[in-house]
């Protein structure tokens, strides 16, 4: 393969998923305490956190599952078929199995025979797989890549806690909700994506996460709740996201103004407000998802995106913003075409 003929590589079609069982945050909050070893005052999942509503996957519904559904979406809003993909990246915090890659598994039920691999940091994955996707097209490894995320992180809920340390030690596992979301990646003519920028405090990495199913602890139902301080990682993010949004507006000569949309991590609607707050983005150029889904991981800026590409006319710019556990941040500038 050589390289590409364009430097120009931008996202030509999106696509979501969501699966079809629907809780409310009270109705969440009725099954952790149904054991009766913890009491709570009425509605005080959704008063805490702003989510009203969020998606879980079914019984033999898994990562994947809602990975394939969104990837269909994509490829026919494309008029593609799956052999036309050259490249199929997996990129989520959640999957099927330890081994294989899960983008084998989608690549199974897709029928495509793309190179494919996983990409994984947690809720920064989707991104860095359509950064990745970016890179090996412009370096004349793929034409056209598929990248898909499948999330069901509602599984790493703790949902039996033994009394008031455990709920607290697992609240922010109480925001999650399930989805998938995939975009296809190729050469355009104009437009694409315009830049991109990181920023990692990897010294934050045991600020939370799900602590099961690696080498360190690789058995025990212990270790599959996902654990950790929402309000620490709040913390860290505050500290270094400033930083990001100003090199970003340097380098692009770019202000709030001269984006049709800002999309950006949700994880509570407390902490979206906090967002706005330090950064002055205009609350309109917000697509806001978390008080119907939740924190859906990684899926969360594949469906935003998905909810808005029909209003953006050729021309019209998106920053995407990323937060994830490690603790990294990301932004991504991108031009429709």
């Amino acid at each position: 393969m050589h390289p590409a003929a364009t430097a120009r590589i931008g996202i030509t079609a999106v696509g979501a998923h969501l699966p079809a069982r629907r809780l409310t945050s009270q109705q969440l909050q009725d099954e952790v305490t149904a054991g009766g070893r913890l009491r709570l005052p009425e509605r005080t999942f959704e008063k805490a956190t702003g989510i009203v509503t969020r998606h879980f996957a079914a019984e033999g519904e898994y990562a994947s599952t809602l990975a394939v559904g969104a990837a269909r979406r994509a490829l026919a809003a494309r008029g593609l078929d799956p052999l036309d993909l050259d490249l199929l990246l997996y990129a989520s915090a959640t999957r099927d199995v330890c081994e294989p890659a899960t983008a084998h598994l989608v690549q199974a039920e897709l029928g495509s025979r793309a190179h494919a691999l996983d990409v994984s940091n947690a809720c920064n994955s989707f991104l860095n797989g359509i950064d990745l996707a970016r890179a090996m097209i412009l370096a004349g490894r793929a034409r056209r890549a598929l990248v898909v995320t499948g999330e069901t992180p509602s599984r790493a809920m703790r949902r039996d806690p033994e009394g008031l340390a455990d709920f607290r030690d697992g609240f922010a596992g109480y925001t999650f909700g399930d989805a998938g979301a995939a975009v296809v990646v190729e050469a355009v003519e104009r437009g694409g994506i315009l830049d991109i920028e990181t920023e990692t405090a990897s010294e934050h990495w045991e600020v939370g996460g799900i602590p099961g199913g690696g080498s360190r602890h690789p058995r025990g139902d212990e270790y599959s709740y996902f654990r950790g301080g929402g309000k620490e990682l709040r913390g860290v993010f505050e500290k270094i996201g400033g930083d990001i949004l100003t090199r970003v507006a340097a380098r692009t000569g770019l202000g709030w103004d001269d984006y049709a949309r800002v999309l950006v991590h949700q994880v509570t609607v407390p902490y979206l407000e906090r967002f706005v707050e330090l950064t002055g983005v205009p609350a309109e150029k917000l697509v806001v998802t978390v008080p119907e889904l939740g924190n859906v991981a990684s899926a969360t800026l594949g469906i935003q995106l998905d909810r808005i590409r029909h209003e953006l006319n050729p021309g019209d710019k998106v920053l995407l913003l990323g937060l994830g556990g490690g603790v990294s941040l990301m932004t991504m500038v991108w031009e429709a075409s």
